[in-house]
């Protein structure tokens, strides 16, 4: 599955690492950084992965993800957890010259959205616990939940859920940003860069793609090949800044 080799946009070993993190887009030494090393960070695939990612501002405006990668993507994105099971998300998939042009000024005319080869505009829908038997159906028919658990499930949920308009958004907001964290560490670790965008025009986005009264437009997910100049992920506040133990 990978589309695009890492190989291609980040330095294979692990001195060239070192070097492209202390270097900046024009090729000039900054100070340098502890490595994973020096912290005792505990390290594999998944975490380097993880640890290497950043925010994609420059994507190659010719390429493109097939129909199959980006089906891919949304699979994997839908791997992610969510409340009951629920699986209150839906996915857009803005890959066409003729919808970027619709997006775009409704998306602060931010490059990303004509440059990246998708834009997926992730949808979260408000919290609905009457579907908890309808999606727990493949659950019971795969053998992994007894039938006589679902309504253990959907009381509970009717209860947190039910004439609660504000709990119903907030999972929807929830949800769909599981979801969209998946899809950025799968995105990076097929050798595409992303970045998700907050600057848009909710009501718009709206109404111009047509979304149900239910549904959230959570944020826009800006997904491709970049091209030079992007940035390495950038220093994070000291774990013992945002860490308490109890």
């Amino acid at each position: 599955m990978n589309y695009i080799s890492i190989a291609a946009n980040e330095p294979a070993s692990a001195a060239a690492a070192e070097l492209y993190a202390r270097t900046d887009t024009s090729g000039i030494a900054l100070a340098p950084q502890p490595s994973h090393a020096a912290t005792q960070t505990p390290t594999n695939a998944v975490i380097e992965t993880i640890l290497s990612r950043s925010a994609a501002k420059y994507y190659d405006p010719t390429a493109a993800l097939s129909d199959d990668q980006i089906r891919d993507l949304v699979r994997i994105g839908t791997s992610a957890p969510t409340s009951f099971h629920l699986q209150n998300w839906r996915f857009i998939a803005v890959r066409t010259p003729e919808t970027k042009a619709r997006l775009l000024p409704i998306a602060w005319n931010q490059p990303a959205i004509t440059d990246a080869a998708v834009t997926f505009i992730i949808i979260g829908r408000l919290a609905d616990a009457s579907t908890v038997p309808e999606r727990l159906a493949p659950v019971v028919e795969a053998g992994i939940m007894p039938a006589h658990l679902v309504p253990e499930w959907e009381i509970p949920a009717r209860r947190l859920y039910d004439d609660q308009p504000q709990r119903q958004r907030d999972e929807a907001v929830r949800t769909a940003t599981f979801g969209t964290a998946a899809i950025i560490y799968a995105a990076r670790s097929l050798g595409l860069g992303s970045t998700p965008m907050i600057g848009f025009d909710a009501e718009a986005v709206h109404s111009e793609f047509g979304l149900a009264e239910d549904e959230v437009p959570v944020m826009l997910l800006t997904v491709g090949p970049e091209r030079a100049g992007n940035w390495p992920q950038k220093p994070r506040l000291p774990v013992a800044d945002v860490l308490d133990f109890a």
